[in-house]
């Protein structure tokens, strides 16, 4: 399982600007957008989620995004740096951590809402670099 890094391109350019597609699929329908700002050397996730997807989009900074799949015990933990006009998917039972390698806002979009309730129902959380 390899984390798969899309680099986001306008598709669409003009004297007003552009307009990029971040997300535009079937599989996974968005319930919740995360704004998220993050300072450097900080982490972020570490767990993972028993029916939430979500996709990470970092519009600016750099993040170092790990991920571990917890189903299958002897998964490797896989890494990826990301740049600004990246996106990733993270799915469920796939456990994710992020280290911000600078300062960086992201957004995530998400497949189940963000009450904290129902976030705290489906999120276990794991250290992927302890294991």
């Amino acid at each position: 399982m390899a984390i798969k890094v899309t680099h986001i391109k306008p598709e669409f350019i003009d004297e007003r600007g552009f307009i990029s597609r971040i997300v535009d699929q079937d599989e996974f329908p968005i319930r919740a957008v995360l704004y998220i700002k993050r300072r450097k050397e900080s982490r972020g996730a570490d767990h993972f989620h028993k029916t939430d997807a979500h996709f990470i989009y970092v519009l600016s900074g750099k993040v170092e995004y790990a991920e571990k799949n917890m189903v299958k015990e002897t998964s490797a933990i896989e890494s990826a740096i990301l740049n600004p006009g990246d996106v990733v998917l993270s799915r469920p039972m796939i456990a994710h951590s992020t280290k911000f390698l600078e300062d960086s806002v992201i957004f995530a979009f998400r497949t189940e809402k963000r009450d904290q309730e129902s976030y705290e129902r489906d999120t276990v959380r794991v250290d992927i670099f302890d294991k």
